[in-house]
């Protein structure tokens, strides 16, 4: 694997690292993936069956998307792998001409199914649809993301959640994922034109997670993902596990932290030193009627926008909000409240104009950081957040005063 100065290259991936923040650990960078770039950091929005829920492919493209999530446990059951064979993989099944990455589906057998044990084998469960005794392997998750064709695939990995008091059982799916890696590593069949990605674990244990962070880097994947977070654990300790993580990670490779949406945590996540990111929150949410702003999620089934004839927020360039003499729709808080509680034509608008806030959201971040004003982004960031210094959450102060920036002062 070639690395010159800032960049790195492998047969299917080259990362170049473009700027670093002088005070945080923020990164901005260039990932060069089969389906063409990709600026980082980023945001994933997750289109779990091949489709982003409310939102076509084409609309997706507008929003600057250029890496999305499909989920390989639902994919292998419907279509299923033949279907995916036939077609070419999932690229040409949803139509998108940009990249995709899938994960293991380890993560869903357990969380989703309550009949699934983990085994050094694999992870056995039964079949949601006829009950039938079925096993996950690291040899036919792989198999299953070779037929997706995914740009980058995840390792599968042993999951278990942050919180829980079993030190012996943590340490065991620490110590087994970086077997399952092996395994995967084996089983890969298209490593010129797929990128494998391992899953760094360990809980809340600082020193299992930077012991599994030696492990993992040895076995040398063109990028490392930081997984089991986003489990019911403190933000606090969110944090440290991602700083001590990031502190022993490799320059030059990108580094993805799992589930992670909220607009607080992907600016703290940044600082921190990650760059990439997911989470199905941006889209579910809208389900619900919500849009986000810079200023907060503004719920609109609320009767206060029932006249209110702004865009969701003023000054946003995605379609939605956008004058209709720039080229958008000019939709205003009104028309989307009016249809938020009986026509799924509002999820359609807040899902399009939430995913847009999620990714211009990363492009303000990295331009920050390119132009070496990233504290000062992050101080407004908050500003707009919490007009009152006193309600910044104490988990962001404190994780973002460990790399240099203190919001409690001007």
């Amino acid at each position: 694997m070639a690395s010159t100065s800032n960049i790195y290259k492998s047969p299917a991936l080259t990362f170049e690292l473009i700027a670093k923040c002088s005070t945080t650990r923020a990164r901005a960078s260039i990932l060069t993936l089969p389906h063409g770039p990709v600026q980082l950091p980023m945001f994933m929005p997750v289109a779990t069956q091949a489709s982003l829920k409310g939102i076509t492919p084409e609309q997706l493209e507008e929003t600057g998307c250029r890496l999305c999530l499909n989920n390989t446990y639902h994919l292998g059951l419907k279509p299923g792998q033949e279907v995916l064979d036939a077609i070419g993989g999932a690229h040409k099944l949803q139509g998108w001409n940009y990249n995709i990455l899938t994960d293991s589906g380890g993560f869903q057998m357990v969380s989703l199914l309550k009949l699934a044990t983990i085994t050094e084998q694999g992870v056995e469960f039964l079949s949601p649809h006829d009950g039938t005794p079925m096993l996950l392997t690291p040899e036919h998750s792989m198999s299953l993301q070779n037929s997706i064709g995914s740009d980058i695939m995840m390792q599968l990995d042993d999951v278990l959640v942050t919180t829980s008091p079993d030190k012996a059982r943590m340490r065991e799916a620490m110590e087994r994922s970086v077997r399952w890696l092996d395994r995967c590593i084996a089983a890969h069949k298209k490593p010129d034109t797929q990128n494998l990605f391992c899953i760094i674990q360990g809980g809340l244990d600082l020193d299992m997670r930077r012991e599994c962070c030696r492990e993992m880097i040895a076995r040398d994947t063109p990028g490392i993902a930081i997984g089991g977070l986003s489990g019911g654990e403190a933000k606090a300790d969110y944090c440290r596990v991602v700083e001590a993580c990031t502190a022993l990670l490799p320059d030059l490779k990108p580094r993805y932290v799992m589930g992670i949406g909220y607009p607080e945590d992907l600016v703290v996540s940044v600082a921190l030193g990650a760059d990439m990111f997911d989470c199905v929150w941006p889209t579910r949410t809208a389900r619900f009627g919500n849009a986000v702003t810079k200023h907060g999620v503004l719920n609109m089934r609320n009767k206060k926008y029932a006249a209110d004839f702004e865009p969701i927020e003023e000054g946003c360039g995605c379609m939605i909000c956008k004058p209709s003499a720039d080229g958008g729709m000019g939709v205003s808080r009104a028309f989307v409240h009016h249809n938020a509680s009986k026509e799924t034509v509002a999820a359609h608008l807040l899902t399009i104009h939430n995913v847009y806030y999620q990714l211009n959201l990363m492009r303000q971040i990295r331009e920050a950081v390119i132009e070496d004003r990233f504290p000062a982004f992050v101080r407004q960031f908050f500003a707009w957040l919490y007009p009152e210094k006193t309600d910044y959450p104490e988990w962001a102060v404190g994780a973002l005063k460990g790399v240099g920036i203190d919001l409690t002062t001007e």
